[in-house]
């Protein structure tokens, strides 16, 4: 499946021939991304990528998430998904992350923008979570942006670099998504 997002980006359901540019991207940005994804540290190779994506294509049969790598210009520069779908309740969460010199170009936000679209009119969702670290400002941006309701505090709900971070839960539903859409 691929969702395009403008002439030169798209979104491409994570699929094997992706781990060793996945790879390629978390090594050469290892720094940048480890400062909020706690999962960094732990993929250290092309066949930690490969069981990754394994994952993804096992998760994605199951109806439990669906899993794009972002490409720009036809390099992969990151990755997006609606996860921990659970269609009877029709909900779902978002995740993202960016490779350092694809930022600032409003990618994340125009991939969002066609995820919570596709979660909400492809996938019936009807309420979709993003989750940010308090500190993560740049990441905290997208939900505002897009009107996500700010639904607390999680105090120290991950573990990132030997120290816990707060992190914030934002929602939005289908109705606020729909009323909302003059404002996008």
């Amino acid at each position: 499946m691929k969702i395009n997002i403008e002439e030169n980006v798209r979104l491409e359901l994570t699929a094997k021939k992706h781990a060793q540019f996945l790879y390629d991207a978390v090594n050469d940005n290892r720094e940048h991304l480890s400062v909020f994804l706690p999962w960094i540290e732990n993929m250290q190779s092309v066949d930690d990528f490969e069981n990754y994506v394994k994952s993804c294509e096992s998760l994605y049969k199951q109806e439990k998430e669906v899993s794009f790598v972002i490409i720009l210009n036809e390099k992969l520069v990151g990755r997006i998904g609606l996860h921990h779908l659970n269609l009877q309740n029709k909900n779902g969460a978002i995740g993202y992350w960016l490779i350092k010199d694809a930022e600032g170009q409003g990618i994340i936000s125009k991939c969002c923008k066609k995820l919570i679209d596709y979660g909400f009119n492809e996938l019936g969702l009807n309420r979709i979570e993003i989750k940010c670290a308090s500190e993560n400002n740049r990441s905290q941006a997208i939900p505002q942006r897009f009107n996500f309701t700010k639904e607390g505090i999680m105090r120290q709900a991950e573990f990132v670099n030997e120290s816990f971070l707060d992190i914030i839960l934002y929602s939005i539903l289908k109705s606020e998504w729909t009323l909302n859409k003059t404002n996008r």
